[in-house]
């Protein structure tokens, strides 16, 4: 079973289902039963047209749901609707999905949510960690927002910023998740930084482009986790880089500065670099600044203590980290490297071993571990 294939597929034919007429969620029921039939199915005989044979099922699935509705009279007349068994023409609605989930009736946080539920492909639970809140809570939310989006049709566009948005968690989880999701977060991006002329859709288009440059570097053989300062340079996508270079100062230049381009600067610096000892890390936590005035953003101070650090030195770094809150994710680990850098390694050690306990992930979880380990060696000799 090509459950690549499937997750590929799944959003077009919703978006097949929602143009002929059926409401949100109803039509992701009756896209999710024509999946669990195709796995049942396809091992045996896989059709040649797959996307045509969901699209036939799904469409069946959600006629017979809709007859055993109370308002089965005022539906009947989408039986004569049903399409005909055969190859479906291929039309890529992802993006329109996208702008479906992001309608002006849901809250921004909401419909980041339902989009990466119902399009990204991501988990509830997933989706709750990103948000830090249980994920009963989050399934409640997605629900909701299923129900207000149920008979929105695709000439009701949303916003453009909450799909900018949702695009970028979509990356990241793509990116440094259990769910590959960051060549197709890209794929879309192109194509609505060619539908929308915006410096913030080519500035996130550029910052996926430099961090995804790296992504070879990330992980050694092993699997393991390869910080930014010990990655192999020589790894790193050299076309990648100078594209999102290029889109970047593109960008910028209209004068226009918003998150995303302030994101993708402080990413080319790190690319500028030839080596981890040469990074402008003055101009980096000059980025930084820019970006602390544009969103307030607890997490964008958490990054900037780290560029402070590097720029001033470690105790400059603590004094920065000082006035944040200790709760916020990955604290811990910023804490113990600026403690490490200080010379404080049985604070560092600890701070490690607290972070590892806290990580979001088994890769970062085996990181810090390792270095909390790294530590108390070192204070045993």
């Amino acid at each position: 079973m090509n459950e690549a294939l499937l997750r590929s597929l799944t959003p077009s034919v919703l978006a097949v289902l929602v143009r002929r007429g059926a409401d949100f969620a109803a039509a992701e029921d009756a896209v999710q039963d024509a999946l669990v039939e195709a796995v049942r199915a396809w091992p045996a005989d896989q059709p040649r047209d797959p996307k045509g044979w969901l699209v036939t099922v799904a469409w069946r699935r959600f006629l017979d749901a809709t007859r055993a509705d109370a308002a089965r009279r005022r539906r009947e007349d989408l039986v004569d609707e049903e399409p005909a068994p055969g190859p479906t023409p291929t039309v890529d609605d992802t993006l329109q999905l996208y702008f479906l989930c992001s309608h002006p009736s849901l809250t921004p946080s909401s419909a980041i949510a339902l989009t990466l539920r119902a399009v990204g492909g991501l988990t509830t639970r997933q989706i709750a960690q990103a948000y830090l809140v249980p994920e009963a809570t989050m399934a409640q939310r997605i629900s909701r927002a299923k129900r207000t989006v149920s008979g929105v049709r695709f000439d009701q566009p949303g916003d453009v910023a909450t799909v900018l948005r949702v695009l970028y968690l979509v990356f990241n989880e793509g990116y440094s998740g259990d769910v590959d999701l960051a060549a197709e977060a890209i794929r879309l991006t192109r194509q609505l930084a060619a539908a929308f002329d915006h410096p913030e859709v080519a500035g996130l288009l550029a910052l996926m482009l430099l961090h995804h440059a790296r992504r070879t570097a990330r992980t050694a053989p092993d699997g393991s986790l390869v910080p930014l300062p010990e990655q192999d340079r020589g790894k790193w996508d050299t076309e990648s880089t100078a594209e999102g270079v290029e889109i970047l100062q593109a960008a910028l230049a209209r004068d226009r500065l918003g998150e995303f381009q302030a994101q993708a600067a402080i990413a080319a610096l790190h690319a500028d670099a030839p080596t981890a000892e040469e990074t402008d890390w003055v101009q980096i936590v000059e980025w930084y600044d820019e970006l602390a005035l544009l969103t307030d953003s607890p997490v964008v101070r958490l990054n900037r203590a780290v560029a402070v650090g590097q720029a001033d030195g470690p105790r400059a770094g603590l004094t920065a980290l000082a006035a944040l809150d200790d709760s916020l994710p990955r604290h811990a680990a910023v804490a113990a490297y600026l403690h490490e850098r200080d010379g404080d390694l049985a604070t560092a050690a600890r701070l490690y071993a607290e972070a590892a306990r806290k990580a979001p992930n088994l890769a970062e979880r085996d990181h810090l571990t390792r270095q909390a380990a790294r530590l108390n060696a070192r204070r045993r000799r």
